[in-house]
C-alpha cells in the first residue's frame, strides 16, 4: 500500500505543476476567491476544461515558486504576478480569448445567506409585503426600525427598508431576519482581479473596450494633441494640416487688405471685386460633379420672377436706385 505524499512532496509536485503552466501559457487572470466553496471551484474548473487551467494555492508558496522561476528561465516578466498576489486569490491560465473566458467565470455565482460578521458586497433592500410569519415575530422588525403591520394574521412590511449598506457588516438580528424571510442577498463566485498578459498588468475592464471605443480614444488624444500643438505654436504631425491653413487665411487677409498679392490671393480679389465670377466658378464645379439638374431648379425660379421685377421698375423703383 503506497503511503501518502509527504508535506514536502506536495510542494515540490505544486512547484513544478505551477513553473510547467507559467512556460505553458502566456495569460493569466488573477481572481479573488473570497466566500467560494469547493463544489463551486470544481463547476467552474469543469466549465473551463479545455483552454483553462485553475490553480489556487497559499500565496507565499506561489511568490516563491514564481519567483525561483523566473531566476531560472530569466523571464523578469513573471515578477509582475507577484505583487498581484494579495488575499484570497487564484490563477486562471489560459490559451482562449480573455473576455470569454472572463465572462465564462462570471456565470458561476452562487446565492449565499447573510452570516453575521460578513461584509456585504451590495445594499440588502427588504421589499414590502406579506413575510408568511405570525405576529410574535414582530421583535424582529421592531428592533430594526421595520414598519409593520398585521394583515390576515401575518406580519406585512410596509415599505422598502435599506436593511444593510454596501461595506457594512452583517449583524446578528440583520442576518436572523433574512434568514426568517428566506432571502439570499448575496451572491459569490470568482471575480477577475487582474489580467496578465505575455509580461503585460492591466485591469479588467479593458477586456470589456470594442474596436469602436478604441477608435474615439485615439481621436480624442489626436484632438488633444493637435489643441495643445496649436495653443503653444508647436509643430507636429496632426497640428501641421491646420498651422498651414491659419498661416494661409493670414496671409490671405494681409494681401486683401493691402496692395501685396500673390498667385492665390489674386483670384480671391477678383472675386471679391465682382461676385458673379464666383457664382460662374461654382456652377461650373456643380456641372463637372454632376449636379447639374439641381442647379437648373433656381433658374427656372428666376424666371418666374422676371415679372416682378419688371412690374417693379414699371413702378419707377429699383433695388439700386
Amino acid at each position: 500500500m503506497a503511503s501518502k505524499p509527504s508535506k514536502a512532496d506536495k510542494k515540490i509536485a505544486y512547484d513544478a505543476k505551477l513553473c510547467q503552466l507559467l512556460d505553458d501559457y502566456s495569460q493569466i487572470l488573477i481572481v479573488a476567491a473570497d466566500n467560494v466553496g469547493s463544489n463551486q471551484l470544481q463547476s467552474i474548473r469543469r466549465g473551463l476544461r479545455g483552454d483553462s487551467i485553475v490553480l489556487m494555492g497559499k500565496n507565499t508558496m506561489m511568490k516563491r515558486s514564481i519567483r525561483m522561476h523566473a531566476e531560472k528561465t530569466g523571464n523578469q516578466a513573471f515578477l509582475n504576478l507577484i505583487p498581484l498576489l494579495q488575499g484570497n486569490v487564484g490563477l486562471i491560465f489560459t490559451k482562449g480569448d480573455l473576455k470569454e473566458v472572463s465572462e465564462e467565470v462570471a456565470k458561476y455565482k452562487v446565492g449565499a445567506p447573510a452570516r453575521v460578521g460578513l461584509v456585504a458586497p451590495i445594499d440588502v433592500v427588504v421589499p414590502p409585503g406579506n413575510t408568511g410569519l405570525d405576529p410574535s415575530q414582530t421583535s424582529f422588525f421592531q428592533v430594526l426600525n421595520i414598519p409593520t403591520k398585521i394583515n390576515k394574521g401575518t406580519v406585512e412590511i410596509i415599505t422598502p427598508v435599506e436593511l444593510i449598506k454596501k461595506g457594512d457588516k452583517v449583524g446578528s438580528s440583520e442576518a436572523a431576519l433574512l434568514s426568517k424571510l428566506g432571502i439570499r442577498p448575496f451572491s459569490y463566485g470568482l471575480i477577475v482581479l487582474s489580467v496578465y498578459d505575455n509580461g503585460s498588468v492591466f485591469s479588467p475592464e479593458v477586456l470589456d473596450l470594442t474596436e469602436d471605443d478604441l477608435i474615439e480614444k485615439f481621436a480624442t488624444g489626436v484632438s488633444m494633441v493637435t489643441s495643445l500643438s496649436l495653443a503653444i505654436s508647436y509643430p507636429t504631425l496632426a497640428a501641421a494640416p491646420h498651422m498651414f491653413i491659419n498661416a494661409y487665411k493670414n496671409v490671405l487677409a494681409i494681401a486683401v487688405a493691402t496692395e501685396y498679392s500673390f498667385p492665390q490671393a489674386d483670384k480671391v480679389k477678383e472675386y471679391l471685386k465682382d461676385p458673379s465670377k464666383f457664382a460662374v466658378a461654382v456652377a461650373a464645379v456643380a456641372v463637372d460633379t454632376g449636379s447639374a439638374p439641381a442647379a437648373a431648379a433656381p433658374k427656372e425660379e428666376e424666371k418666374k420672377e422676371e415679372p416682378a421685377e419688371e412690374s417693379d421698375d414699371d413702378m419707377g423703383f429699383s433695388l439700386f436706385d
